[in-house]
């Protein structure tokens, strides 16, 4: 695979992962009581915001097309999957129990990149800030359980 294709794959995939994160607070925010975590919940979407504006910035360099978002169904499924899972408990720390296993998937999935796709040193940078802001997260989240 040629350096460019690393990059594109890369950056589509970190958007993809930026989207749903986006989408997860997004549809989590309407049941969330406490004010604290809100704020939290401002503060991350804003970052995931900042870091597809940069993927936005970054892409053409690679490509003419625009970079790969999140897919209706996938969309759906998050929104689903956040009913189903707060149907009985829409307790804070339930909330913040599901945002958890959300952004360790997302760290999970960046560090995939970071290991196993060589990229140029500003997508490499990006996918590191990426990581590191899911990895700040997490730290807010425990202490909201």
């Amino acid at each position: 695979m040629n350096k460019d294709k690393n990059e594109i794959n890369v950056l589509d995939e970190l958007n993809k992962e930026t989207c749903m994160g986006r989408d997860a607070i997004h549809f989590i925010l309407s049941k969330v009581k406490d004010e604290r975590l809100k704020e939290e919940l401002a503060v991350q979407y804003d970052e995931y915001k900042k870091i597809s504006d940069e993927i936005c910035r970054l892409y053409p360099e690679y490509n003419e097309d625009k970079p790969h978002e999140t897919t209706t169904m996938n969309k759906v499924m998050t929104w689903y999957g956040i009913e189903m899972k707060t149907l009985m408990d829409t307790s804070t720390s339930k909330i913040a129990e599901l945002l958890l296993q959300g952004t360790n998937m997302g760290i999970i999935e960046g560090r995939k990149l970071l290991n196993h796709k060589k990229t140029d040193e500003e997508v490499h940078r990006l996918v590191e800030k990426y990581v590191d802001m899911q990895e700040n997260a997490v730290e807010k989240l425990k202490t909201f359980l």
